[in-house]
C-alpha cells in the first residue's frame, strides 16, 4: 500500500509557492506522492491554479513522490495539449507521473457556463476518445483519426515519455459497467461512492476484463483522521482526501505525522 495527499489547489493552496512548500513536507514525512484535483471554476472558492503548471512546480522542487491529477475531464481539453502536458511533465519529473483522467462535473459551471458539453452520455464517448488518442499518442503512434469525438490527421509526437510505454493513466469509476470496463482497459481506477457490497462488484468486472487485477492500481481515499473504505485490503494507494477549502494547519499536521504505519 502506498499513501499519498489529495488536495485542492483552491483558497489558501491557491499559491504555487504555499503548494511547493507542502509538496516538500510530504516529501520528507515520507509520503508517496500528492494528487491534485482539476477545476476551471468551482462553488467553494473562485481562488484556484492550474494543477498542471503546479504540478510542474512540485516536480523539479521534488526527487521522490509521485503526482497526477485526480482527475482531469478530458471532455473540456483537446487531446493533443493534453497530451503535450503528459509528455512534458513526465519528463520533468522523471517518470513520476500518473495520469487521472475523468467525466468530469460542473459543479460550478466549468462545462455549461463555457457552452462545454454537459451530457453524461457524450462526455462518456469523449472520455473513451480522447483515451484512447492519448494513449496511441504518447505510445509513439502515428494517429489517423477521422470519425467520432476527434480527429487527428497523421500526428505522432516526440520526444517519447519517461515512463515506457507511457505513464499510467487511472479513471475515475462510479456504479455501472461502463465506467469499470473504461478503467479495467488501462492501468487504475479510482472508486467514488462506492459501497462495500459495489465495490466486490467492481472488482469481478474489472477482472472480468482483465483476467486478473496484476499490474492494476486502486486508488482509494479516505478522510484525514476517519477510517478508511471498508474494502482497503484492496487498496494499492490510500489518499488522505481534504475539502475544497483547506485549513492549513490541520493539513500540514497531518502531513508531518507521516504516512500511517
Amino acid at each position: 500500500m502506498q499513501h499519498g495527499i489529495f488536495i485542492a489547489p483552491f483558497g489558501p493552496l491557491a499559491d504555487p509557492h504555499r503548494v511547493i512548500q507542502l509538496a516538500t513536507a510530504v516529501e520528507e514525512a515520507g509520503w508517496d506522492g500528492l494528487f491534485f484535483w482539476d477545476h476551471v471554476l468551482r462553488p467553494e472558492s473562485n481562488e484556484i491554479l492550474d494543477p498542471w503548471v503546479t504540478m510542474a512546480a512540485v516536480a523539479t522542487s521534488t526527487e521522490r513522490i509521485r503526482m497526477g491529477p485526480m482527475v482531469t475531464p478530458v471532455a473540456r481539453r483537446r487531446p493533443i495539449k493534453l497530451a503535450r502536458e503528459i509528455l512534458t511533465l513526465d519528463l520533468l519529473s522523471q517518470g513520476r507521473l500518473t495520469v487521472g483522467l475523468g467525466l468530469g462535473v460542473d459543479s460550478g459551471g466549468e462545462l455549461a457556463r463555457f457552452a462545454e458539453e454537459t451530457r453524461d452520455r457524450v462526455r462518456g464517448e469523449m472520455l473513451d476518445d480522447g483515451a484512447r488518442l492519448l494513449a496511441a499518442l504518447l505510445e509513439g503512434e502515428t494517429v489517423v483519426e477521422v470519425d467520432g469525438n476527434y480527429t487527428v490527421d497523421g500526428v505522432s509526437l516526440e520526444p517519447r515519455p519517461f515512463q515506457r510505454p507511457r505513464p499510467p493513466m487511472w479513471f475515475a469509476a462510479r456504479v455501472g459497467k461502463k465506467p469499470l470496463r473504461r478503467a479495467a482497459r488501462y492501468e487504475g481506477m479510482f472508486p467514488i461512492d462506492m459501497g462495500e457490497d459495489q465495490f466486490a462488484a467492481a472488482l469481478e468486472e474489472v477482472v472480468a476484463v482483465r483476467g486478473s487485477l496484476d499490474g492494476f492500481d486502486i486508488c482509494l481515499k479516505m478522510d484525514p483522521g476517519g477510517d478508511p473504505p471498508s474494502y482497503v485490503e484492496h487498496g494499492t494507494w490510500l489518499l488522505q482526501s481534504f475539502p475544497a477549502v483547506v485549513d492549513l494547519d490541520r493539513l500540514f499536521d497531518v502531513v508531518m505525522h507521516g504516512p500511517p504505519r
